[in-house]
Order: C-alpha cells, then structure tokens, then sequence
C-alpha cells in the first residue's frame, strides 16, 4: 500500500466525516477547512478520481437534479481499502513523531 499524499488524506478524511453527504462541494468545503485554503473543483475531482482508481473510494451517481441543468451528482464513500490506507497514514505519522524529541523543549 502506497502512502498518501496530505491532499489524499485530507479527502478520505473529508469523505468519512460527511458520510452520506459526500459529494464535491462538501468535500471541497471539508478539504479547504483543513488546510485553510481553497482548492479548486478540478483539482479536487482530479483527486477524487486518482482515490477512485486505486480503489480508497468508491464512487456512484445519483439522479439528475432538476436544478442543476439535469447533471448528476457523484457521492463518495470510503472503501474498507480507504480505511486501511488512513489507519496506515496514522500509524505512519505516530511512528514518525515519536522518533523526534519535543520541539522547543530543553533546546
């Protein structure tokens, strides 16, 4: 299992705490609330889909929406191998930090 990248683990963690409402706008919400910055759709699409591809997300259409010109909306859900690779990311970052000695303290 590769590592994320932050902006992939930033998305997972977006699409597991919206639950039923992950789809675009949201996610990008969640994700530019984490990094205090906005990120643009394509750019998160982009993303969506490379998490898509490797199979972290799973990805389903809902029914057009009159008010959005007749477009479906794409909702997201973690897949057990998305849940993995965050677990693994965790697990990564704690193993990562305690090799370090506090910062600032006794320097």
């Amino acid at each position: 299992m590769d590592l994320l990248t932050r902006l992939e683990e930033a998305i997972l963690i977006a699409v597991l705490k919206l639950k039923d409402n992950a789809y675009g706008v949201p996610v990008n919400h969640e994700v530019s609330k984490i990094f205090g910055r906005t990120y643009t759709m394509g750019g998160l699409y982009f993303a969506l889909d490379q998490l898509v591809r490797k199979e972290y997300l799973k990805k389903r259409s809902a029914n057009p929406m009159p008010k959005r010109g007749g477009r479906c909306r794409s909702y997201y859900r973690l897949t057990l191998e998305g849940k993995e690779a965050l677990e693994a990311a965790r697990q990564h970052q704690i193993q990562l930090w305690e090799a370090v000695p506090e910062l600032g303290k006794g320097s």
